[in-house]
Protein backbone atom coordinates (compact mmCIF):
# COMPACT_ATOMS: atom_id res chain seq x y z
CA UNK A 1 0.00 0.00 0.00
CA UNK A 2 1.08 3.50 -0.71
CA UNK A 3 0.89 6.07 1.47
CA UNK A 4 0.96 9.68 0.19
CA UNK A 5 0.86 12.76 2.72
CA UNK A 6 -0.51 15.99 0.73
CA UNK A 7 0.49 19.50 2.48
CA UNK A 8 -1.96 22.00 0.95
CA UNK A 9 -4.01 23.66 3.54
CA UNK A 10 -5.25 27.13 4.01
CA UNK A 11 -6.84 28.48 1.39
CA UNK A 12 -9.19 26.87 -0.86
CA UNK A 13 -6.82 27.86 -3.93
CA UNK A 14 -4.33 25.37 -2.04
CA UNK A 15 -6.87 22.64 -1.08
CA UNK A 16 -8.92 21.77 -3.76
CA UNK A 17 -5.66 21.00 -6.33
CA UNK A 18 -4.67 18.96 -3.30
CA UNK A 19 -8.25 16.78 -2.93
CA UNK A 20 -8.37 16.79 -6.72
CA UNK A 21 -5.22 14.97 -6.54
CA UNK A 22 -6.19 12.33 -3.97
CA UNK A 23 -9.34 11.40 -6.00
CA UNK A 24 -7.08 10.65 -8.71
CA UNK A 25 -4.69 8.53 -6.67
CA UNK A 26 -7.57 6.68 -5.23
CA UNK A 27 -9.02 6.35 -8.95
CA UNK A 28 -5.67 4.90 -9.87
CA UNK A 29 -4.85 2.86 -6.66
CA UNK A 30 -8.03 2.47 -4.62
CA UNK A 31 -5.25 0.91 -2.16
CA UNK A 32 -3.63 4.56 -1.44
CA UNK A 33 -3.32 5.50 1.77
CA UNK A 34 -4.00 9.59 1.67
CA UNK A 35 -3.12 11.55 4.87
CA UNK A 36 -3.58 15.47 4.60
CA UNK A 37 -1.99 17.75 6.61
CA UNK A 38 -3.34 21.34 7.64
CA UNK A 39 -3.97 23.41 10.65
CA UNK A 40 -6.49 24.77 12.71
CA UNK A 41 -6.91 28.22 11.65
CA UNK A 42 -8.05 26.91 7.69
CA UNK A 43 -10.58 25.96 5.25
CA UNK A 44 -8.81 22.28 5.76
CA UNK A 45 -10.78 21.46 8.92
CA UNK A 46 -14.13 21.69 6.96
CA UNK A 47 -13.31 20.51 3.16
CA UNK A 48 -10.85 17.37 3.88
CA UNK A 49 -13.06 15.51 6.26
CA UNK A 50 -16.13 16.25 4.33
CA UNK A 51 -14.61 14.49 0.98
CA UNK A 52 -13.45 11.30 3.65
CA UNK A 53 -10.23 12.13 3.47
CA UNK A 54 -7.88 11.98 6.99
CA UNK A 55 -6.37 15.20 8.11
CA UNK A 56 -4.01 16.01 10.34
CA UNK A 57 -2.88 19.15 11.97
CA UNK A 58 0.30 20.87 12.52
CA UNK A 59 1.39 24.03 14.09
CA UNK A 60 0.55 26.83 12.09
CA UNK A 61 4.00 28.87 10.96
CA UNK A 62 3.30 32.15 9.35
CA UNK A 63 6.08 33.57 7.43
CA UNK A 64 6.37 37.37 8.21
CA UNK A 65 6.91 39.46 4.70
CA UNK A 66 8.27 42.45 7.21
CA UNK A 67 10.83 42.79 10.11
CA UNK A 68 8.27 42.13 12.95
CA UNK A 69 8.60 40.30 16.79
CA UNK A 70 6.71 37.33 14.60
CA UNK A 71 9.78 37.11 12.34
CA UNK A 72 12.14 36.04 15.72
CA UNK A 73 9.59 33.33 16.62
CA UNK A 74 9.75 31.99 13.38
CA UNK A 75 12.51 29.37 14.24
CA UNK A 76 11.10 27.96 17.51
CA UNK A 77 7.63 27.98 15.47
CA UNK A 78 9.21 26.24 12.24
CA UNK A 79 11.27 23.54 14.93
CA UNK A 80 7.94 22.59 16.48
CA UNK A 81 5.61 21.90 13.34
CA UNK A 82 9.03 20.03 11.63
CA UNK A 83 8.79 17.80 14.74
CA UNK A 84 5.11 17.25 14.56
CA UNK A 85 5.15 16.90 11.13
CA UNK A 86 8.05 14.37 10.85
CA UNK A 87 6.22 12.13 13.89
CA UNK A 88 2.86 12.31 11.44
CA UNK A 89 4.99 11.02 8.25
CA UNK A 90 6.62 7.91 11.04
CA UNK A 91 3.26 7.27 12.03
CA UNK A 92 1.46 6.78 8.26
CA UNK A 93 4.94 5.20 7.14
CA UNK A 94 4.93 7.97 4.52
CA UNK A 95 6.12 7.04 1.06
CA UNK A 96 5.96 10.84 -0.40
CA UNK A 97 5.03 14.29 0.31
CA UNK A 98 3.31 16.17 -2.39
CA UNK A 99 3.01 19.85 -1.58
CA UNK A 100 0.82 22.53 -2.81
CA UNK A 101 2.86 25.36 -1.70
CA UNK A 102 1.57 28.04 1.32
CA UNK A 103 2.09 27.55 5.26
CA UNK A 104 1.40 24.38 5.72
CA UNK A 105 3.52 22.82 3.36
CA UNK A 106 6.72 24.32 4.15
CA UNK A 107 7.75 22.10 7.37
CA UNK A 108 6.23 19.09 5.51
CA UNK A 109 8.97 19.88 3.05
CA UNK A 110 11.64 20.02 5.29
CA UNK A 111 10.14 16.79 7.68
CA UNK A 112 10.31 14.94 3.95
CA UNK A 113 13.74 15.99 3.46
CA UNK A 114 15.45 15.30 6.95
CA UNK A 115 13.47 11.97 6.92
CA UNK A 116 14.54 11.47 3.21
CA UNK A 117 10.88 10.92 1.47
CA UNK A 118 10.44 11.62 -1.79
CA UNK A 119 8.77 15.64 -2.54
CA UNK A 120 6.60 16.48 -5.65
CA UNK A 121 5.57 19.92 -5.65
CA UNK A 122 3.12 21.72 -7.36
CA UNK A 123 3.10 25.34 -7.94
CA UNK A 124 -0.60 26.97 -8.86
CA UNK A 125 0.70 30.36 -9.67
CA UNK A 126 2.85 32.02 -11.98
CA UNK A 127 4.86 33.49 -9.33
CA UNK A 128 5.90 30.50 -6.75
CA UNK A 129 5.91 31.04 -2.97
CA UNK A 130 8.92 31.11 -0.90
CA UNK A 131 7.50 27.38 0.21
CA UNK A 132 8.15 25.64 -3.34
CA UNK A 133 10.63 27.77 -4.43
CA UNK A 134 12.96 26.28 -1.60
CA UNK A 135 11.42 22.74 -2.00
CA UNK A 136 11.68 22.50 -5.60
CA UNK A 137 15.38 22.13 -4.98
CA UNK A 138 15.19 18.99 -3.98
CA UNK A 139 12.03 17.99 -5.21
CA UNK A 140 11.95 14.78 -7.36
CA UNK A 141 9.01 16.36 -9.10
CA UNK A 142 8.38 19.68 -9.79
CA UNK A 143 4.92 20.38 -11.10
CA UNK A 144 3.14 23.72 -12.31
CA UNK A 145 0.11 25.19 -13.65
CA UNK A 146 1.25 27.40 -16.45
CA UNK A 147 4.23 27.80 -18.56
CA UNK A 148 7.69 29.81 -17.98
CA UNK A 149 6.65 29.44 -13.92
CA UNK A 150 10.16 30.52 -12.72
CA UNK A 151 10.98 27.02 -10.79
CA UNK A 152 14.29 24.64 -11.76
CA UNK A 153 12.92 21.07 -14.16
CA UNK A 154 9.05 22.03 -13.63
CA UNK A 155 7.19 20.06 -15.95
CA UNK A 156 3.50 22.04 -17.12
CA UNK A 157 0.60 19.66 -16.14
CA UNK A 158 -2.19 22.66 -15.34
CA UNK A 159 -4.45 22.73 -12.64
CA UNK A 160 -5.77 19.67 -10.80
CA UNK A 161 -9.58 19.93 -10.76
CA UNK A 162 -12.68 18.28 -9.24
CA UNK A 163 -14.37 15.69 -11.29
CA UNK A 164 -17.54 17.52 -10.74
CA UNK A 165 -15.66 20.21 -12.93
CA UNK A 166 -13.75 18.82 -15.65
CA UNK A 167 -16.74 15.96 -16.46
CA UNK A 168 -19.06 18.61 -16.48
CA UNK A 169 -21.31 18.79 -19.51
CA UNK A 170 -22.63 22.47 -19.61
CA UNK A 171 -25.40 21.96 -22.76
CA UNK A 172 -27.12 18.85 -20.94
CA UNK A 173 -27.14 20.26 -17.61
CA UNK A 174 -28.36 23.83 -18.52
CA UNK A 175 -32.17 23.48 -18.45
CA UNK A 176 -31.74 21.82 -14.73
CA UNK A 177 -29.73 24.16 -13.93
CA UNK A 178 -31.47 27.41 -14.91
CA UNK A 179 -34.35 25.76 -13.52
CA UNK A 180 -32.36 25.96 -9.86
CA UNK A 181 -31.62 29.39 -10.21
CA UNK A 182 -35.25 30.47 -11.41
CA UNK A 183 -33.63 31.45 -14.83
CA UNK A 184 -34.81 30.93 -18.44
CA UNK A 185 -32.53 27.95 -20.11
CA UNK A 186 -32.49 30.01 -23.66
CA UNK A 187 -31.56 33.44 -22.57
CA UNK A 188 -27.71 34.67 -22.31
CA UNK A 189 -26.51 34.41 -18.86
CA UNK A 190 -23.65 36.23 -16.91
CA UNK A 191 -22.56 34.55 -13.85
CA UNK A 192 -21.33 37.59 -11.06
CA UNK A 193 -19.03 35.97 -8.39
CA UNK A 194 -16.44 37.58 -6.12
CA UNK A 195 -15.39 34.09 -4.59
CA UNK A 196 -16.65 32.91 -1.65
CA UNK A 197 -16.33 35.80 0.11
CA UNK A 198 -17.80 38.09 -2.82
CA UNK A 199 -16.28 41.46 -4.04
CA UNK A 200 -17.50 44.96 -3.30
CA UNK A 201 -16.31 46.33 -6.26
CA UNK A 202 -17.75 43.71 -8.65
CA UNK A 203 -21.13 43.66 -6.24
CA UNK A 204 -21.49 47.55 -7.07
CA UNK A 205 -20.23 47.32 -10.42
CA UNK A 206 -22.76 44.52 -11.49
CA UNK A 207 -25.54 45.60 -9.49
CA UNK A 208 -25.20 48.62 -11.23
CA UNK A 209 -25.18 47.71 -14.50
CA UNK A 210 -28.83 45.57 -13.91
CA UNK A 211 -30.92 48.23 -15.71
CA UNK A 212 -28.64 48.02 -18.87
CA UNK A 213 -28.06 44.26 -18.80
CA UNK A 214 -32.04 44.01 -18.24
CA UNK A 215 -32.68 45.94 -21.52
CA UNK A 216 -30.09 43.83 -23.53
CA UNK A 217 -32.28 40.63 -22.69
CA UNK A 218 -29.42 39.38 -20.24
CA UNK A 219 -30.15 37.91 -17.34
CA UNK A 220 -28.13 37.80 -13.95
CA UNK A 221 -27.01 35.45 -11.18
CA UNK A 222 -25.34 37.17 -8.93
CA UNK A 223 -23.53 35.36 -5.78
CA UNK A 224 -22.85 38.23 -3.75
CA UNK A 225 -20.93 36.87 -0.53
CA UNK A 226 -22.53 35.36 2.54
CA UNK A 227 -21.00 38.40 4.50
CA UNK A 228 -23.00 40.97 1.36
CA UNK A 229 -25.94 42.71 0.53
CA UNK A 230 -26.88 43.40 -2.93
CA UNK A 231 -30.67 44.84 -3.66
CA UNK A 232 -31.57 45.34 -7.55
CA UNK A 233 -35.09 46.47 -8.42
CA UNK A 234 -36.02 45.13 -11.90
CA UNK A 235 -38.51 46.57 -14.31
CA UNK A 236 -41.67 44.78 -14.85
CA UNK A 237 -40.88 42.07 -17.11
CA UNK A 238 -36.78 42.54 -17.28
CA UNK A 239 -35.58 39.65 -17.22
CA UNK A 240 -34.32 37.78 -14.12
CA UNK A 241 -31.21 39.16 -11.82
CA UNK A 242 -31.18 36.29 -9.23
CA UNK A 243 -28.86 37.81 -6.14
CA UNK A 244 -27.99 34.40 -3.88
CA UNK A 245 -25.08 34.56 -0.67
CA UNK A 246 -23.42 31.46 -1.52
CA UNK A 247 -23.56 28.84 -4.34
CA UNK A 248 -22.75 25.13 -3.06
CA UNK A 249 -23.18 23.70 -6.83
CA UNK A 250 -20.47 25.80 -8.51
CA UNK A 251 -21.46 23.17 -11.41
CA UNK A 252 -24.89 24.22 -11.83
CA UNK A 253 -23.70 28.13 -11.70
CA UNK A 254 -21.33 27.06 -14.71
CA UNK A 255 -23.59 24.99 -16.54
CA UNK A 256 -26.19 28.43 -16.11
CA UNK A 257 -24.24 30.74 -17.44
CA UNK A 258 -22.85 31.94 -20.82
CA UNK A 259 -19.94 34.30 -19.43
CA UNK A 260 -18.47 35.46 -16.03
CA UNK A 261 -17.57 38.80 -14.48
CA UNK A 262 -15.32 37.58 -11.55
CA UNK A 263 -11.78 37.56 -9.59
CA UNK A 264 -8.89 35.77 -11.19
CA UNK A 265 -7.56 33.20 -9.14
CA UNK A 266 -5.39 30.38 -10.02
CA UNK A 267 -8.44 27.79 -9.60
CA UNK A 268 -10.95 29.66 -11.14
CA UNK A 269 -9.15 30.44 -14.29
CA UNK A 270 -8.31 27.04 -14.44
CA UNK A 271 -11.71 25.67 -13.93
CA UNK A 272 -13.57 28.49 -16.66
CA UNK A 273 -10.97 27.27 -19.00
CA UNK A 274 -11.64 23.89 -18.49
CA UNK A 275 -15.13 24.20 -18.99
CA UNK A 276 -15.16 26.55 -21.65
CA UNK A 277 -16.51 29.44 -20.21
CA UNK A 278 -15.84 33.05 -21.13
CA UNK A 279 -15.08 35.43 -18.44
CA UNK A 280 -14.10 39.32 -17.57
CA UNK A 281 -11.47 38.94 -15.08
CA UNK A 282 -10.80 41.40 -12.20
CA UNK A 283 -7.66 40.39 -10.55
CA UNK A 284 -7.46 41.52 -7.18
CA UNK A 285 -6.24 44.81 -6.52
CA UNK A 286 -3.68 44.02 -3.73
CA UNK A 287 -1.17 41.46 -3.75
CA UNK A 288 2.14 40.96 -6.05
CA UNK A 289 0.10 41.23 -9.42
CA UNK A 290 -0.45 36.93 -9.31
CA UNK A 291 -4.08 37.35 -10.46
CA UNK A 292 -3.36 39.11 -13.66
CA UNK A 293 -0.92 36.31 -14.71
CA UNK A 294 -3.62 34.02 -13.85
CA UNK A 295 -5.36 35.36 -16.00
CA UNK A 296 -3.32 36.09 -19.24
CA UNK A 297 -3.02 33.17 -20.90
CA UNK A 298 -6.51 32.54 -21.47
CA UNK A 299 -7.29 36.43 -22.06
CA UNK A 300 -4.04 36.38 -24.78
CA UNK A 301 -5.77 33.19 -26.11
CA UNK A 302 -9.69 35.38 -27.01
CA UNK A 303 -10.83 33.29 -23.94
CA UNK A 304 -11.54 36.70 -21.48
CA UNK A 305 -11.37 39.93 -20.78
CA UNK A 306 -9.25 41.72 -18.39
CA UNK A 307 -10.15 45.29 -16.41
CA UNK A 308 -8.48 46.14 -13.37
CA UNK A 309 -10.29 46.61 -10.31
CA UNK A 310 -10.01 50.57 -9.95
CA UNK A 311 -11.29 50.30 -13.67
CA UNK A 312 -14.31 47.96 -13.34
CA UNK A 313 -17.61 50.24 -13.36
CA UNK A 314 -20.86 49.53 -14.37
CA UNK A 315 -20.22 51.88 -17.80
CA UNK A 316 -17.72 49.46 -18.41
CA UNK A 317 -19.99 46.43 -17.82
CA UNK A 318 -22.23 47.88 -21.02
CA UNK A 319 -19.40 48.54 -22.77
CA UNK A 320 -17.42 45.37 -22.97
CA UNK A 321 -19.64 42.48 -21.25
CA UNK A 322 -22.81 43.44 -23.06
CA UNK A 323 -21.70 42.84 -27.08
CA UNK A 324 -20.34 40.11 -25.74
CA UNK A 325 -23.41 38.53 -24.41
CA UNK A 326 -25.32 40.61 -26.89
CA UNK A 327 -24.06 39.05 -30.10
CA UNK A 328 -24.33 35.52 -30.42
CA UNK A 329 -21.03 34.70 -33.19
CA UNK A 330 -18.89 36.83 -30.18
CA UNK A 331 -20.02 34.79 -27.71
CA UNK A 332 -19.57 31.60 -29.45
CA UNK A 333 -15.76 32.48 -30.71
CA UNK A 334 -14.97 33.51 -27.13
CA UNK A 335 -16.23 30.48 -25.64
CA UNK A 336 -14.33 28.22 -28.19
CA UNK A 337 -11.45 30.17 -27.18
CA UNK A 338 -11.59 29.89 -23.47
CA UNK A 339 -12.21 25.70 -24.08
CA UNK A 340 -9.11 25.85 -26.01
CA UNK A 341 -7.04 27.59 -23.70
CA UNK A 342 -7.85 24.78 -21.00
CA UNK A 343 -6.75 21.25 -19.41
CA UNK A 344 -9.23 18.69 -18.01
CA UNK A 345 -6.52 15.88 -16.89
CA UNK A 346 -3.77 18.01 -14.51
CA UNK A 347 -5.32 15.29 -11.55
CA UNK A 348 -4.30 12.19 -13.46
CA UNK A 349 -1.24 13.63 -14.31
CA UNK A 350 -0.07 14.37 -11.94
CA UNK A 351 -1.12 11.61 -9.33
CA UNK A 352 0.76 9.44 -12.09
CA UNK A 353 3.99 11.42 -11.53
CA UNK A 354 3.08 10.87 -7.56
CA UNK A 355 3.23 7.26 -7.86
CA UNK A 356 6.36 7.06 -10.62
CA UNK A 357 8.45 9.11 -7.51
CA UNK A 358 7.21 6.45 -4.73
CA UNK A 359 8.36 3.84 -7.47
CA UNK A 360 11.79 5.55 -7.99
Amino acid sequence: MTSVVLAGGGTAGHIEPALAVADALLRLDPGTRITALGTARGLETGLIPARGYDLELIPPVPMPRKPTPDLLRLPVRLTRAVRRTRQILDRVDADVVVGFGGYVAFPAYLAARLRRTPVVVHEQNPLPGLANRVAARFARVVAVTTEGTPLPHAQVVGMPLRRSITTLDRPALRSAAAAHFGLEPNRPTLLVTGGSQGARSLNTAASGAATALGAAGIQVLHVCGPKNTVIVESAPGAPAYVVVPYVDRMDFAYAAADMLLCRAGAVTCAELAAVGLPAAYVPYAIGNGEQRLNAKPVVDAGGGLLVEDADLSPQWIVANVVPVLGEARALEAMTSRARAAGRRDADEVLARLVLAAVRS
